[in-house]
């Protein structure tokens, strides 16, 4: 659900509205799509539990297992944020745990001109959990 923060959101919505709710498309040009699940239908593959404190149980996940090296599931803000020094912050939750097929993680920003800056990535956590 989508608080008053722009960007914010908690994915506790039905599946086929998550793009809309929370200001997110998928990138037509990856390789594969992120969607939404919750940790009993990830069963072994996923985290035990939601980082959402209380009824929270849902999470964006990508399957990784069937992927080759290289292919890429991407999405993109819907709205611009205006360039800020320092007043503008990407917050989020991650959980990439025991995969040997676990990819790598990274947050780009796009500059006006389309160039995509890398501003964080992540290859995998050493522990289990958010």
């Amino acid at each position: 659900y989508y608080t008053t923060i722009p960007g914010s959101c908690n994915f506790e919505i039905q599946d086929e509205e998550w793009t809309t709710v929370c200001g997110l498309t998928q990138d037509p040009s990856d390789d594969f799509d992120w969607n939404i699940s919750n940790s009993t239908v990830m069963g072994q593959t996923g985290p035990d539990t939601d980082h959402t404190p209380g009824n929270g149980q849902h999470f964006l996940y990508v399957n990784s297992s069937s992927q080759k090296e290289g292919n890429r599931a991407r999405i993109i803000t819907t709205k611009l944020f205006p360039a800020s020094l320092g007043a503008c912050r990407v917050r989020f939750w991650f959980w990439m745990f025991a995969s040997r097929q676990t990819g790598v993680l990274k947050v780009y920003t796009a500059e006006e001109h389309g160039m995509d800056i890398l501003m964080w990535s992540s290859s995998r956590n050493e522990e289990n959990k958010w």
